[in-house]
């Protein structure tokens, strides 16, 4: 029960989130003209999304589990995050084309590590954003750092401390996939979930 009050506050934390964001896509001042006009990056029936922009999961076999290595702290967690049907297993939040808004496939994931954190509170975590190779330098390094914060004020609204979490920005300077397509790409845009050990 008490998850299920967690995940239900973690819902409408990020519709409150959404609602913020999408005001500041639109006023950001980010773009640098590099990334519109981009062919069939939109088109729902060819990229795995569904018709409200959201992720379907088709795109990244519904797991969102993505890339990670034992080179962080995670050696040193228990079972859960080795289990696939934990969601605790899956540290890779992906995002849409130049968004930095959390999609509801991810909730679920974001919620178990925030109360994983808030139970272990000697734990810490540093949240990594990623962005794919199109647009500026800056621009990415820009999105790759608001999308790691969009995952780290959820985490907060849930009560993890500040303490717990640090964020950083590594825009396109470490792809986790290499070429210049959308299966590419979506794999790109990221926050990586790394834990630093106790």
């Amino acid at each position: 029960m008490k998850l299920h009050n967690s995940l239900l506050v973690l819902t409408i934390s990020t519709l409150l989130l959404t609602a913020c964001a999408d005001t500041d896509d639109k006023t950001s001042g980010l773009l640098d003209g590099s990334q519109t006009g981009t062919a069939g990056i939109g088109d729902a029936s060819t990229n795995g999304l569904n018709s409200d922009g959201s992720l379907n999961g088709s795109e990244m076999g519904g797991s969102g589990s993505g890339m990670y290595g034992s080179a962080d702290g995670a050696a040193s967690l228990g079972p859960e995050f080795s289990d696939p049907s934990n969601p605790l297993s899956k540290r890779t939040i992906y995002f849409m084309l130049d968004s930095f808004q959390i999609q509801q496939d991810f909730v679920p994931v974001i919620a178990a590590h925030s109360q994983y954190l808030l139970a272990n509170p000697s734990q810490h975590i540093t949240l990594e954003g990623h962005g794919d190779e199109r647009g500026s330098r800056e621009y990415n390094i820009a999105l790759g750092e608001q999308r790691a914060k969009s995952v780290a004020s959820i985490m907060k609204i849930q009560g993890v401390s500040e303490s717990q979490i640090s964020v950083v920005s590594y825009g396109e300077e470490k792809p986790a996939a290499f070429g210049n397509d959308e299966s590419a790409w979506e794999l790109n845009r990221r926050v990586e979930i790394n834990y630093q050990g106790k």
